[in-house]
């Protein structure tokens, strides 16, 4: 797209389908490196990558030729196929559906990544639900408690 000028920075958050602890920290780096090729291979630069067991945090630059449900559901399929191809998991594997997306300016862009950096510490004090909840109010994104993943019984 000639004379087109952006600069859109996105964290992408999603879950394990029913949160379940899956993604083990033996073989994590693999899926990230797999999911960072595949935002590249859309022409997306990947920022930061981490997560815990059960969700995935993605901080990237995106261009504006594609839309972002279609790049999330793209890294989504392609990395719930790898994991079950490569026998990850005893059971099979997919992800929650849907996802959260949050935009940010260059100037914010280290502490996000921080953020993400620090996953497996933040975790020890905060649930998911907790946070993805503090992060639809941050960004004052209204939602329904209905459609937000409820605590495992």
């Amino acid at each position: 797209m000639a004379n087109t000028y952006t600069q859109i920075h996105i964290q992408a958050v999603f879950a394990v389908k029913y949160r379940q602890a899956l993604i083990r920290k033996d073989w994590k780096a693999e899926l990230y490196k797999y999911m960072t090729g595949i935002i590249q291979n859309h022409n997306h630069k990947v920022l930061q990558i981490n997560g815990v067991e059960d969700h995935i945090h993605i901080l990237f630059g995106m261009r504006p030729d594609e839309s972002l449900s279609f790049l999330i559901q793209q890294v989504k399929r392609d990395s719930s196929k790898w994991i079950n191809k490569q026998r990850k998991c005893e059971r099979h594997f997919q992800w929650q559906g849907g996802f959260g997306a949050f935009s940010y300016s260059k100037s914010q862009i280290p502490v996000v990544s921080n953020y993400i950096i620090n996953q497996e510490r933040h975790h020890k004090k905060k649930s998911f639900i907790e946070e993805y909840q503090e992060l639809l109010e941050k960004h004052e994104i209204e939602y329904d408690d209905a459609y937000i993943f409820k605590p495992l019984l």
